[in-house]
């Protein structure tokens, strides 16, 4: 910001000590007069004398916060901020976070920051509130993300091109995609002011991390949890492994398929052939059975001459499948129960399996539907879990051996000689073909459904008989319902519902995976699996095979070790599997800290459950679910108090963010445009923070920026400017007084200052409660809005006090009041805006004793101070919020009638029939003239007369809190409640109905929206506009008479010479004079009129251009014109002292007068503060002629042309 250097001399002479202000992390040296200009913070400007003379940092007024945000990282990693802050709290009670890890494959998105962010908040909060919090940030570095970016990249798509390429170097491949993207990770998730510790983080690859997850292992082995069985699981033939059920149940999507309806002829009913319906062709040739409900009724109907067999109930959906019309219906000849039709044969439709035994007969299926299909189903073993359990019961097959003749690539081996080496999506037209020639295809067509996919390739999965490792989870399922209910879960409904569900309906996990780069399962095992071996740390495999213990036990190293058998079986081989990722992730709590090697019981103790974690909706399948079940099986309980679940970002189309599709902005380009805290504010202050969905959108993003963030900065702007003129007018260094409750607390107290105190110290109380709870949703909206209350509420409506327009006694106070307010609000958005608040805090903190309390190296570095009680005030926080309200209602009218606020308008109306909200109103009704630029208020009591109620039930509200019989019996009185009615629950948001048979139920607030609605007379009348809200009602005089026209002139005319001393770049402390001159009777007659207004608003000397002087620093030169009616024609000038020169000739007697004006002249060339300073002390003293005069002040000289212009006149 620009000084004049007579101003600045001027300060030099009033500050008795001089300090440089520096940015934090910058030398005195890098602020030095001799410093080039490109090594100066932007934050300062690069003049070097106004950084030695001003207590607080003068503010730009243009912010880049992008480039403020580098700074404070720059200074956060001069200090060592995050180390600094656990080394300030390491004496304090441990607050335990556990930090889910990510795959450690591309770089972070959205979804992650999201994640992150959340993570950051509570973590910092938990800081403020006195906890030591350590917060070590984790990789998730083995399985399929990683390997199937490695299978990519060296073009690897069965297993025995793996092995060809070789484990040791593919493993070794995968190590360093590892380490690639972690140092891209660590980027990012600075850059966006996450505080973790990433050079302590686990690692899952780690050998000290993937013991112990053997010692997991080998718990759950030892408690008989642990089984092998032939089970059909979902398998990605992408990934060449089996999946778990939670992750196939991870990514759903819609997608296309065949639809055939087949025919299986039945053995010994001539012409009659059973229907079945398929998605899955490839299934077809091995089908081994049909299956049917024994409990419902089958028809046979009859279709272009030939006999079928269907479901009674699903007879409509085949003849939909069939194309018949829906006026034509298929005939039905016979009907008989789905028992009798067990033990049916049928002829098989292709030749591979045709020698299987108790093959091709129809079997009982309990899982047949009427919904869909045609009540028969096809039944392949091999590939459907309940085609699986039926042919198992029925004798079909042994548990062990299901006919499964698909490898891991999903290409058809032997039998199915046919399509061998065909991927079996590929064979479906080629069997669709065969069964049309072999004329057992009747129908064919294609149908949209949602179907499960890889998680991680995002290809379709199969349902496939594998040989695996299962976790008995089933075991433990009333333990995990049980210890559910031990965490708190925000939001609940997700503990109660979707988890909930999940854990009820929970099967077994398949833990297994057959795959290369992953921690290998601990187990040795005979060629029979017959004598097995778990092994639960390096230690016991060395001495188990009698070798040194290893120093790396991924597969590449350990699959060659032996473990002589103890029953003769001779050596024991290790498996070839692999752990599920999620395996590994879930044993967290135990393996980051190397439990229980280096981390015993007692330690650990300290460390398990963690206080907090929180990640996405998708981890209730995923990292939520393993965490629950490990720790369940291992301590009992679940590993975690509180759990935060966020919902999942999308893109602005609402379709999944992908690069391919190039439908979102990169993270880190956004962040360099609007800053990363808008980008964290526009995250949490969304439904994301209460699991649900959130399209993500920049224009979102920058609305944060121009609607939260920069009205903030303003406000903080605005303080450090009038500190500054504070401390020019009253020649001291302005210090923080904290003693603000004597302030606020007497009768004399400004209402405004009481109202923003008590509003802050209530947002303080919310915080602590809220975030007590996790309830990050309703913190940050309340958050925004006192942020609101302060910008838009009271910095507006305190102007002319904080600009020092009142006595310095209240000067001061309300000075104190804005800077306790806005270094409480810094210290309280910390959390959620870590930079902006960081910038704030830096420059506010020079005007803070350094044994303040509020003192330190960062903000991040303070406690949330306790809310006082004592400074609390509801009452007076209604009647503020009372008066907001109607402000904001007035605008509402202008903003529709397109009448902007510079506009004066007559009359605002307030309508209201409670006398105590009137008069509390009145109290505060020079802040509406203000606001609303209107002459005078009146009031109306008769409400009834201009309002109306409109009445919109919320059954959905009603119905998940009473029940939906409620709704039937409630509905009729619900919609046709009177006025009275409606009058009782918009006063109470209460409501007791009774049904027809006299049942009371009570309607709480939400239950019925309410909405106040002018009566049309009123809308209609063109003199007023109208508004109205559940907090009241008003009418506005919209109506513009030419003396309101004049007013808004003279109001534009202000405005206008305001933005020329901007453009100038004339600051507040700058004296200067405006001179002007006016053309045009109708404009002079306006400026005449309103120049007691005008001078007010431009607290300037206003002097017509008569009166300039010949020498005069000119600083700028404009016109504002009038079209039709004039203009006005006015100068800025340097301020200049006037003299008396007949007055002082008259004193001095006979002089020359050409040595008079010689020493007028070398007066008026001093600098003008300097001049001031002697002449207020009638200490001016000229020479002339050798007569001396000490010049008196406001007689022989005036400090501008205005007083000297006054003195003349009077």
């Amino acid at each position: 910001m620009k000084i004049s250097q007579d101003l600045l001399l001027e300060r030099i002479r009033i500050k008795s000590a001089v300090e440089i202000q520096c940015w934090p992390g910058y030398s005195k040296a890098d602020c030095s007069a001799s410093t080039p200009l490109h090594r100066y913070p932007e934050h300062l400007h690069p003049e070097p004398l106004a950084q030695v003379l001003l207590s607080l940092t003068l503010v730009p007024d243009k912010v880049n916060f992008p480039q403020e945000e580098l700074r404070v990282l720059d200074y956060w990693k001069s200090i060592g901020a995050f180390q600094k802050q656990l080394k300030l709290t390491s004496s304090l009670p441990p607050y335990v976070f556990y930090d889910g890890p990510p795959f450690a494959t591309g770089t972070p998105h959205y979804g992650n920051l999201l994640a992150g962010t959340v993570k950051d908040i509570c973590t910092r909060y938990a800081v403020q509130s006195g906890r030591y919090v350590e917060r070590r940030f984790g990789w998730d570095c083995h399985g399929l993300p990683v390997e199937h970016e490695m299978d990519k990249r060296l073009s690897l798509n069965s297993a025995q091109e793996h092995l060809d390429f070789g484990i040791a170097k593919y493993n070794a491949e995968c190590r360093k995609i590892v380490a690639l993207y972690a140092q891209q990770w660590k980027q990012v998730v600075e850059r966006f002011g996450r505080w973790v510790d990433f050079d302590g983080a686990y690692r899952t690859m780690d050998l000290n991390y993937m013991e112990s997850v053997w010692w997991v292992f080998k718990e759950l082995y030892n408690k008989e949890l642990i089984y092998r069985s032939s089970r059909v699981m979902p398998f990605s033939t992408a990934c060449n492994t089996v999946l778990s059920n939670f992750e196939a149940n991870s990514n759903y999507k819609e997608t296309t398929d065949p639809s055939l309806l087949v025919t299986f002829p039945l053995i010994g009913r001539h012409k009659i052939s059973a229907v079945a319906w398929t998605t899955t062709p490839w299934t077809l040739p091995c089908n081994l059975a049909l299956s049917v409900n024994p409990e419902f009724d089958y028809v046979m109907f009859e279709h272009k001459g030939e006999r079928y067999v269907c479901g009674k109930e699903n007879v409509e959906e085949v003849r939909k499948l069939l194309g018949v019309a829906k006026n034509a219906e298929l005939k039905v000849v016979e009907t008989f129960s789905g028992k009798e039709m067990i033990g049916w044969k049928y002829e098989p439709l292709f030749p591979y399996y045709k020698d299987h035994k108790n093959a091709f007969r129809i079997i009982e299926g309990e899982f047949v539907s009427k919904r869909v299909g045609t009540g028969v189903v096809h039944t392949a073993p091999g590939f459907g879990e309940e085609d699986f359990n039926a042919c198992c019961r029925a004798g079909i097959i042994k548990p062990e051996s299901p006919p499964c003749p698909v490898n891991d690539s999903g290409q058809f081996t032997d039998p199915v000689v046919d399509y061998k080496g065909v991927y079996i999506k590929d064979a479906d037209k080629l069997i669709k073909e065969q069964l049309k020639k072999k004329k057992r295809l009747l129908a064919a067509s294609s149908v949209r459904h949602s179907y499960p996919f890889c998680w991680r390739s995002d290809t379709p999965l199969i349902y496939k008989a594998v040989q695996a490792w299962f976790f008995k989870v089933t075991a433990l399922k009333d333990e995990l319902l049980k210890n559910n209910l031990e965490a708190r879960w925000v939001p609940h409904n997700i503990r109660e519902k979707r988890f909930h569900n999940w854990l009820a309906d929970a099967k077994d996990w398949c833990f297994s995976r057959n795959r290369y780069w992953g921690n290998p399962i601990p187990l040795w095992v005979s060629d029979d699996y017959q004598e097995i071996i778990p092994v639960g740390s390096v230690k016991e495999l060395a001495e188990l095979a009698g070798i040194e213990r290893p120093a790396d036990i991924h597969r590449d190293s350990i699959d060659g070790i032996g473990i002589p058998s103890r029953k003769g079986k001779g050596m024991l081989r290790r498996i070839p599997e692999v752990f599920d990722c999620w395996f590994e992730s879930g044993a967290m709590p135990f393996a980051q800290c190397h439990y229980p090697f280096d981390t015993k019981d007692p330690e650990f103790s300290a460390k398990f459950p963690a206080d907090f974690i929180a990640e996405g909706l998708d981890q209730t399948r995923g990292w939520f679910y393993t965490l629950l079940v490990l720790s369940t099986a291992l301590k009992g309980t679940s590993s975690y108090k509180n759990l935060i679940v966020h919902g999942l970002i999308l893109a602005k189309d609402g379709k999944k963010m992908s690069k391919h599709l190039h439908n979102y902005t990169d993270p880190t380009h956004l962040a360099n445009k609007t800053g990363a805290d808008a980008i964290r504010l526009y995250m949490i202050n969304s439904p994301v923070v209460k699991a649900e969905g959130l399209k993500f959108s920049d224009n979102g993003v920058e609305g944060i920026v121009k609607e939260v963030l920069l009205p903030w900065h303003n406000a903080y702007r605005f303080l450090v400017q009038n500190i500054t003129r504070w401390e020019m007018q009253t020649g001291k260094t302005f210090v923080f007084d904290e003693s603000m409750k004597e302030k606020v607390t007497s009768e004399a107290a400004n209402v405004m200052d009481r109202w923003i105190v008590a509003a802050m110290q209530n947002l303080i109380k919310f915080i602590r409660q809220e975030m007590g709870n996790y309830r990050l949703y309703t913190v940050v909206p309340k958050l925004l809005k006192f942020l609101d209350q302060l910008t838009n509420g009271y910095v507006r409506f305190n102007r002319s006090r904080i600009k020092g327009d009142t006595s310095l006694q209240d000067w001061n106070t309300s000075l104190n009041i804005l800077f306790n307010v806005m270094l409480n609000t810094t210290i309280a958005m910390a959390c959620y805006t870590p930079f902006t608040s960081e910038m704030i805090y830096q420059n506010l903190k020079n005007g803070i004793t350094s044994t303040s309390l509020y003192s330190a190296e960062s903000v991040h570095h303070l406690r949330l101070p306790q809310a006082d009680e004592e400074l609390i005030d509801e009452e007076i926080e209604s009647r503020v919020g009372r008066m907001r309200n109607v402000v904001a209602l007035g605008r509402a009218i202008r903003d529709k009638k397109k009448l902007p606020v510079k506009q004066p308008l007559q009359e605002l109306v307030i309508i209201c029939k409670d006398t105590a909200k009137v008069e509390s109103i009145k109290a505060l009704e020079r802040y509406i003239l203000g606001e609303l630029n209107v002459f005078s208020i009146k009031y109306c009591s008769n409400e009834e007369d201009y309002v109306y109620y409109k009445v919109d039930p919320n059954y959905q509200a009603i119905s998940d809190r009473l029940g939906k019989h409620v709704i039937k019996a409630l509905r009729p009185f619900i919609e046709n409640l009177t006025d009275s009615q409606i009058k009782e629950y918009t006063q109470h948001s209460s409501l007791t109905l009774k049904d027809n048979e006299g049942k009371e139920y009570k309607l709480q607030q939400g239950d019925i929206i309410t909405t106040p609605i002018f009566f049309d007379k009123h809308v209609t009348d063109g003199k007023y506009g109208c508004a109205c809200n559940l907090e009241g009602s008003v009418m506005l005089n919209v109506e513009v008479t030419e003396e309101l026209n004049k007013a808004r002139v003279a109001r534009e005319l202000t405005n206008h010479v305001q933005m020329a001393r901007k453009d100038a770049n004339v600051n507040i402390e700058d004296s200067i004079v405006v001179y002007y001159s006016v053309e045009g009777e109708e404009l002079k007659s306006i400026v005449e009129e309103n120049m007691g207004h005008i001078r007010k608003a431009l607290k300037v000397p206003l002097v017509s251009i008569a009166y300039m002087p010949n020498i005069l620093e000119l600083i700028y030169k404009d016109q504002y014109t009038l079209p039709s009616s004039g203009r006005v024609s006015y100068i800025l000038g340097r301020s200049h002292v006037v003299f008396d020169v007949e007055k002082i000739k008259e004193k001095l007697g006979n002089v020359r007068m050409a040595e008079l004006n010689k020493a007028l002249r070398e007066i008026i060339e001093m600098a003008y503060d300097e001049v001031k300073e002697i002449a207020v002390k009638d200490e001016l003293e000229i020479v002339v002629d050798g007569k001396k005069l000490k010049l008196k002040n406001g007689i022989d000289m005036f400090l501008n042309i205005e007083e000297y212009l006054k003195a003349k006149q009077n």
